[in-house]
């Protein structure tokens, strides 16, 4: 397995949204810190919270729990608590009685906005929104404790056990991996996510390959999707041989323009191409991650 770093910087330098340059530069680069919490600041509102298309298929300027999954991820990657206590604490303000968030909240323009997030409703707590910023938020609170105990973490994170214990069926394959990661973040610290984990196992394939209901045609999750990095809980629930193979895979979708692809629908121009800046950061990684580079 190959891949070409210089190739993919050109893409980024080429096609990449300045957040996903400057987070390659970080990760991969020695690139500085600062320069990627300025980039993605340009998506913060008054709030306290992010939106401006943070998420691509989301370009509404309103601040949203998707908008909020990516600045903590950011601040994941970079080690910045402070900015991340002004997402909790914003979190917090839109989060509904029984701990949950709404998958989006209300925007005025939906212009390149994703159907999904436009037509969500904000009076529901969601499983696959709440996991997906618990998860992320666990990750960027680790041995802090003000974080770890932030009341709307401590509130999210109880919302996403009962959810995930009250699933008879499998919910929708985004909302799985997401539940997946959540659980994998918080399997040490939390006693219950051993058994839920086991749970989620029940839906997913020795293969690893779970299709996306409404999604692009042949849109499916594969196993890095639910178990990205070595050392996860969730591997467990892989067959033997799957995650070498999707390494394998992952490593040889680099295009001949040096960049990745993504294999569902984007919603705009801005966003097809925001996408890929964001896939390639990921896939590259994922795959250092795993020692393939």
């Amino acid at each position: 397995m190959t891949v070409d770093l210089g190739a993919a910087a050109s893409f980024m330098a080429t096609h990449g949204r300045v957040l996903d340059r400057r987070r390659f530069e970080f990760l991969f680069g020695g690139g500085d810190a600062g320069a990627v919490l300025a980039a993605v600041d340009g998506y913060r509102n008054s709030d306290g919270g992010y939106g401006w298309g943070l998420e691509p298929d989301l370009r509404a300027p309103e601040s949203q729990p998707g908008g909020a999954l990516h600045a903590l991820e950011v601040f994941a990657e970079v080690g910045d608590r402070g900015r991340a206590l002004g997402v909790f604490d914003w979190l917090g303000r839109v989060s509904l009685s029984d701990g949950g968030v709404p998958f989006a909240l209300p925007v005025a323009d939906s212009a390149g906005c994703a159907p999904f997030w436009v037509d969500a409703d904000p009076l529901s707590s969601s499983l696959q929104s709440t996991a997906f910023v618990a998860g992320v938020a666990h990750r960027v609170a680790a041995g802090d404790a003000r974080l770890a105990g932030h009341p709307w973490l401590v509130a999210a994170t109880r919302y996403c056990f009962d959810a995930i214990a009250a699933l008879d069926d499998a919910p929708h394959a985004i909302a799985l991996a997401f539940a997946v990661r959540f659980l994998d973040t918080v399997h040490d610290t939390h006693v219950e996510a051993a058994s839920l984990l086991t749970k989620l196992g029940q839906f997913i394939p020795a293969d690893g390959l779970v299709g996306v209901a409404g999604g692009a045609d042949g849109e499916t999750l594969r196993p890095l999707d639910f178990s990205p990095f070595p050392g996860q809980a969730s591997r467990q629930l892989l067959g033997d041989g799957v995650v070498d193979a999707d390494l394998e895979r992952l490593a040889s979708g680099q295009h001949d323009d040096g960049g990745w692809r993504v294999d569902f629908d984007s919603y705009s121009p801005a966003a097809a191409i925001e996408w890929r800046g964001y896939e390639t950061v990921r896939a590259i990684d994922v795959l250092r991650a795993n020692k393939v580079i």
